[in-house]
């Protein structure tokens, strides 16, 4: 992996909020023989808050 960007942006969308998250990745692989396989994977995992409950 040579590079990686993550940008996360947050619209509100009437009641609902979304979440865009933007990654850039770069992956370079090299051989002396054969062939090379550079993966650019990623793994997102988006967790919500727990909210506290508060009224009474």
């Amino acid at each position: 992996m040579q590079r990686n960007n993550v940008r996360t942006y947050k619209y509100k969308a009437g009641k609902n909020t979304v979440i865009v998250v933007k990654i850039e990745q770069a992956a370079t692989a090299n051989s002396r023989t054969g062939n090379a396989l550079a993966a650019n994977q990623a793994d997102v995992t988006i967790l919500a808050k727990k909210r506290r409950n508060n009224r009474v």
